[in-house]
């Protein structure tokens, strides 16, 4: 999707008849499953399913095209592997143009196979770009905690601590220092 553009409900032309984007969303959200380049995307234009415009219909369209460039992509999982969970974590604050909520993204790595990915809106409007990014950093964990206790049941018992990666340096100082934790704790 065109990384400059912000889509809104009202951006665009009504289509008389929402049901091919209708069934197209959705053929492409189950395709996420496989490919998570594509997540992000699917996601944002399943918020307008219900009235999409004329521009909501071209952005899928170029998710279409972009797809057929890029027939090789999806997710393939590695023969050998170390057993090293490796987390990636990052949101954009504020970045819904209707609601100014925040969206966070993660990625969760088994050694070099990509096991678990999402991309969710807030349930809040963050406040700043930190709160947004500790949100998400939090919604990561609790996924790796799920990863870890599964790979756990499945037998694999020398995991080794997991990495999480993020980007945003004062959700990463409000990790590492107990101390800033009451300072940034909202009613």
């Amino acid at each position: 999707m065109d990384a400059a553009l912000k889509l809104t409900p009202d951006l665009g032309d009504v289509l008389p008849d929402p049901h091919s984007y209708q069934h197209l969303i959705g053929k492409l959200n189950y395709l996420t499953i496989t490919r998570p380049d594509i997540a992000f995307t699917v996601h944002t234009l399943s918020q307008f399913m219900q009235r999409p415009t004329s521009v909501h219909m071209q952005a899928a369209k170029r998710v279409l095209r972009y797809l057929a460039g890029a027939l090789g992509q999806g997710v393939l999982l590695a023969t050998s592997s170390s057993a090293i969970l490796t987390a990636y974590s990052d949101s954009d604050w504020a970045g819904c143009p209707n609601t100014r909520k925040s969206t966070t993204g993660f990625c969760i790595f088994l050694g070099d196979s990509l096991v678990s990915w999402k991309t969710k809106k807030q349930q809040v409007v963050a406040r700043s770009t930190a709160e947004a990014e500790y949100r998400a950093m939090a919604l990561t964990t609790c996924e790796v905690t799920w990863l870890t206790q599964l790979l756990k049941e499945l037998g694999i018992k020398s995991l080794a601590h997991v990495v999480l990666k993020c980007d945003n340096q004062a959700a990463i100082s409000i990790v590492v220092n107990p101390v800033h934790h009451e300072k940034t704790k909202t009613r």
